[in-house]
């Protein structure tokens, strides 16, 4: 099934995929430079809030849910999904390169299932476009009442 969507609704779902991966980077890098939080040290979350990087991280995440939000008032949460999970390879890929980590082939062969799954439900049918009945629409319009 093709999707004829807008350009704005390519950016949103840009957008989505961005805000998310970058978000929860940010968060996690910040929150490695905190150290652990726990029941005794409550306190370290108030040190957290001034931390620049997991600022950003909370920032980008507002607009992750504007944007997804935005993204569900028009499309089917199976459709808006795939942008999310685009998203995790964009997690790897930062976590890799800018945060260090080492990710096992388990992680990279578990994130390569996840977009697989995802393609497959993306090709499935959708609300996204919507057939138009010159006779609903009349309905629809209120007009004849």
């Amino acid at each position: 099934m093709k999707h004829a969507l807008k350009p704005s609704q390519y950016a949103i779902l840009i957008t989505i995929m961005l805000t998310a991966s970058v978000g929860d980077t940010l968060l996690s890098r910040g929150m490695a430079q905190v150290g652990a939080v726990d029941l005794h040290h409550l306190g370290l979350l108030w040190h957290a809030l001034f931390n620049p990087f997991v600022i950003a991280g909370i920032v980008l995440l507002i607009g992750f849910f504007a944007s997804y939000m935005t993204a569900l008032s028009w499309a089917d949460l199976t459709f808006v999904m795939p942008a999310t999970a685009f998203g995790y390879v964009v997690v790897a890929l930062l976590s890799r390169f800018w945060l260090h980590e080492h990710l096992s082939i388990y992680r990279w062969t578990g994130i390569a299932l996840i977009v697989c799954a995802v393609g497959f439900v993306a090709n499935g049918p959708s609300r996204t476009e919507h057939d138009t009945h010159p006779d609903l629409d009349l309905m629809d319009s209120g007009a004849g009442r």
